[in-house]
């Protein structure tokens, strides 16, 4: 509600403000049995026009967004009674990071952009869920707090591409790819394990037109 009311005087001749959001893909590498987790992104972005007004300065806050891996083999709790209701299920394990990107963005003729970077997080949750199922159907849960066993920074690379509708000037639709660089675990258990999220994202920029509008009415 805040970026909706305030977007159009974040919005600039150089700067442009707007809200993303979308699906995501995460898995964490060298654990095993790891598959793919499915989640959402919300975030916002900022686009600080450089000279070149082909090239930008693309980052933003990625607020809302599990990391992690899906169809982990279940692992003992302790009590006879969770162990026994969960023999046979699988572990959705979900991290959550504050996820600042920071990438350099060029834009084509034909509105198309690449983008490329670094991407840092701050982990402010994780946790184990297990799930087992009932005549074909999910419902045993039982969540397990693991934030201790993880670092609290993450890093690494990211790279973007994506497309700007309405000639350049509406909807950013996107794909970005992080690629983490730092072991997540706190432990020095080999081998190391690393985050990896692929984003599909839909950008909005607010206010962007209503400062365009006011321009082209003081241009008269």
């Amino acid at each position: 509600m805040i970026s909706i009311l305030l977007g159009d005087k974040l919005n600039s001749g150089k700067i442009e403000f707007g809200l993303d959001g979308g699906a995501n893909w995460s898995t964490i590498k060298n654990l095993d049995g790891a598959k793919n987790l499915t989640g959402f992104n919300l975030g916002f972005y900022f686009d600080f026009k450089l000279k070149n007004p082909s090239w930008m300065l693309n980052t933003g806050v990625i607020v809302k967004s599990n990391m992690g891996a899906d169809e982990l083999p279940v692992y003992i709790l302790g009590d006879p009674d969770l162990d026994n209701a969960f023999t046979g299920g699988k572990i959705s394990r979900k991290t959550n990071y504050f996820n600042v990107p920071i990438m350099m963005k060029y834009t084509f003729n034909n509105h198309i952009y690449l983008k490329a970077g670094t991407q840092l997080g701050l982990r402010y949750k994780a946790f184990d869920e297990f799930k087992n199922s009932i005549n074909d159907e999910d419902d045993l849960k039982y969540k397990v707090d693991i934030k201790d066993q993880f670092h609290p920074i993450d890093a690494g690379l990211a790279f973007g591409a994506g497309y700007r509708l309405m000639k350049g000037n509406g909807m950013n639709i996107g794909l970005q790819y992080y690629l983490g660089l730092i072991d997540i675990r706190v432990d020095d258990s080999s081998p190391d394990q690393f985050n990896r999220t692929l984003y599909l994202t839909v950008g909005i920029p607010i206010g962007k037109n209503s400062k365009k509008k006011k321009a082209d009415q003081t241009e008269q």
